[in-house]
């Protein structure tokens, strides 16, 4: 079985992991729209991310769009012709409309190709906690493990990925639409730094408030050490928006206490930064069990 993966610049992947994957794993990017000029986002590659980052500072607001039905189409029928089954590991639904254009194109190419294997599904994550879910499961298409017996893997294990934020600046999340403006004028007013989550349903839900950035990574760690379970197993995701000393610090406090089975440093996407701004810190996982629904 030559199973491909699919999956989309939100899943905040260090560049050179798709590069080096890419005999199972291919990658679409999201349309990002910075100063009336559209990007694809390609994991710093082209878009990099310091041109994305110096936008942000300047006080630039960038906006993302939905990948299309014709981009999908193009893949999908990639992989037909080759006689690939194809899994599509993509953005929450609560987040973007993009996994309703997946499922749309799928419709589309089996009317003309009724027995194309193709499978989407809808990951309720983003950033390095859709970026775990696919790290394992290319681990396990190289493990020779058959498409049911990874679906059946996903399944399991979709409500277990571990996300969580410090959210630094609140105006990019309030400007996507992605909290409440009240959240945000409180939070700024009370130099609040918010620690965000991702519930059941795939939308971003405000979970705590810590005083100060040395609070918020220690709050991070903590999650994580609460949620992790057989570290040893797990790759984990430290994801920064251009505060690589903050992401720095908190490697350092895992590596003291815990050795697992690959542990990454990403910088953010422009997908993901468009809406979260400088300065956001993440840790996303693979928990022990199924994830908090708060």
């Amino acid at each position: 079985m030559n199973l491909k993966i699919l999956t989309d610049s939100s899943c905040d992947l260090p560049l050179k992991y798709v590069e080096e994957n890419d005999h199972i794993l291919q990658l679409i990017g999201m349309p990002i729209h910075i100063q009336n000029e559209e990007y694809i986002d390609d994991l710093g590659k082209t878009l990099s991310h310091e041109f994305f980052y110096n936008k942000l500072s300047q006080g630039v607001f960038p906006t993302t769009s939905q990948i299309n039905l014709i981009v999908f189409l193009e893949h999908y029928k990639k992989s037909y012709e080759k006689g690939e089954p194809l899994i599509y590991l993509g953005l929450s639904s609560g987040l973007s409309g993009t996994m309703n254009n997946a499922v749309l194109a799928k419709n589309m190419f089996l009317e003309e190709h009724d027995d194309a294997d193709i499978t989407i599904v809808n990951t309720v994550a983003a950033s390095g906690g859709l970026g775990a879910l696919v790290a394992h499961v290319v681990e396990l298409v190289k493990e020779g493990k058959t498409k049911e017996e990874i679906l059946r893997w996903i399944d399991e294990n979709i409500l277990k990925v571990n996300h969580w934020f410090a959210i630094d600046d609140l105006e990019h999340l309030k400007n996507g639409g992605r909290i409440p403006p009240a959240i945000a004028l409180v939070g700024t007013a009370l130099k609040v730094k918010p620690i965000l989550t991702i519930a059941h349903d795939g939308k971003i839900k405000a979970y705590a408030s810590v005083r100060g950035r040395h609070k918020s990574i220690k709050y991070l760690y903590d999650k994580f050490t609460e949620n992790v379970g057989d570290v040893e197993e797990k790759h984990v995701f430290i994801c920064h928006a251009h505060c690589i000393e903050d992401a720095l610090k908190l490697k350092e406090l895992i590596d003291k206490a815990f050795q697992p089975k690959s542990l990454h440093i990403t910088e953010l996407s422009a997908t993901i930064g468009t809406h979260v701004g400088l300065g956001m810190l993440a840790v996303a996982f693979i928990g022990n069990q199924i994830r908090e629904d708060k």
